[in-house]
């Protein structure tokens, strides 16, 4: 007997090691990724300038209000002195979107790609910036020896590239002035659409499965069906979206059947029809778990004072399972937010400037801006894909804790 617990004692203290070591190895691989994004998205940069804007404002311009800097664009075009803002320059853009509309973050965008013409030679990551100030002397040193006579010269200047413009800011061919606005409303747009369509089918099965169903060789083969398609690749939800909601249903999901004649079936439709598809059995596997959880007897006492079963269900049942439904309704949207694979085959834009406006409007993602980034060749894309995956971990974070929040209230 003291030999036989001896051993039961030397597995269990095994056990209990290859749990911590997996803990302690999942931390620490958490933790690198962080370092390595956070080490991405901040730190120095070397830059020039063609011109200050001491040149044409004595005023600095994130000192101005919104109309000062849309009268300096103005008399700038007016004056006909900058090659780079002419007066049909003006007109186009005004055109475009006139200039009392625009955001002043976007006026100061346009000073600084037409006038000033900002350019980040070279990016540093944030350990180079704070342990290797000789190296980044020397590019600079190497960059203004390099220069003709007379031009201007580069300069240190930290940067962070998650900053007010990021966000407010559309894709753009030049790094510096790129920014994630249509990419998040894009994706919380195709979330929000996802969570209506999937929550009210998902929830309804998992109470037919589980409170109506009787026992029999169908039940059971849906049962089984549900469960392997929670671990069907991602991507093969895609092409059923794509063969279905693009193609096929394309009438609808384009809104040509509702008079829209200026899009296509790749729509924010589309992608909330396929990733509820994608969702559906993660959310019907996690609630079915939680009605299976309440306590047989609650059941039994709610008929016992006469209730019918849809009562019984609708205010016994579902109130305790509530917590547990909650919590793979997180599971659910944490999935939907990070896939790209299906955002790719449904054809979610690579380059877009406009933003959603309905379920018909055309999308990307931020799965997907991260993706495009990653792949350019400048160095530059790559530090505001970094600060783009920051966004989007605080973003599934913030969502997720008002999921949890939701969850407790429900709980008590």
């Amino acid at each position: 007997m003291k030999n036989n617990i001896a051993s039961r004692n030397r597995t269990a203290k095994i056990g209990q090691s290859v749990m911590f070591g997996s803990t302690l190895f999942a931390l620490v691989a958490l933790v690198a990724l962080l370092l390595n994004v956070v080490n991405r998205s901040f730190g120095n940069v070397i830059v020039r300038r063609e011109m200050e804007a001491s040149a044409f404002s004595p005023t600095p311009l994130d000192q101005l209000s919104r109309d000062d800097l849309a009268a300096l664009v103005k008399r700038i075009a007016d004056s006909d002195d900058y090659e780079g803002l002419t007066r049909g320059a003006y007109r186009r853009m005004d055109l475009e979107k006139p200039f009392a509309e625009r955001s002043k973050d976007d006026i100061i965008g346009i000073i600084n790609e037409r006038l000033i013409k900002e350019e980040v030679v070279t990016s540093f990551t944030m350990w180079q910036t704070v342990f290797d100030q000789a190296g980044m002397n020397a590019e600079l040193a190497k960059l203004n020896k390099s220069l003709k006579v007379g031009s201007p010269e580069g300069r240190i200047e930290f940067r962070s590239w998650i900053n007010s413009r990021f966000f407010t800011q559309t894709m753009g061919s030049v790094a510096e002035n790129s920014g994630i606005r249509v990419a998040i409303l894009g994706s919380l747009a195709v979330i929000a659409l996802t969570m209506l369509l999937a929550l009210p089918i998902g929830i309804g099965a998992a109470i037919y499965l589980e409170e109506y169903a009787v026992k029999s060789r169908l039940n059971d083969l849906i049962q089984t069906n549900i469960t392997n398609l929670a671990g069907v690749p991602s991507i093969i939800y895609g092409m059923l979206g794509l063969f279905v909601f693009v193609r096929a249903l394309e009438s609808f999901t384009s809104g040509a059947m509702f008079g829209i004649t200026d899009s296509n079936g790749r729509t924010v439709l589309s992608a909330g029809l396929t990733m509820s598809l994608l969702v559906l059995p993660i959310i019907i596997i996690n609630a079915q778990e939680a009605i299976r959880a309440v306590p047989n007897s609650l059941r039994q006492a709610s008929y016992g004072i006469g209730a019918t079963k849809w009562e019984t269900i609708r205010d016994h049942i579902m109130p305790a399972a509530l917590p547990g439904i909650m919590t793979g309704t997180i599971l659910a949207m944490s999935r939907a937010m990070g896939e790209t694979a299906p955002m790719v085959v449904i054809g979610a834009s690579t380059f877009i400037v406009s933003d959603p406006t309905g379920p018909f409007s055309k999308f990307t993602t931020l799965p997907i801006q991260i993706y495009t980034w990653t792949a350019q060749p400048d160095e530059q894309f790559r530090n505001i894909a970094a600060a783009a995956i920051l966004v989007l971990l605080v973003t599934l974070l913030s969502l997720n804790m008002i999921a949890i929040l939701l969850r407790n209230r429900f709980s008590k």
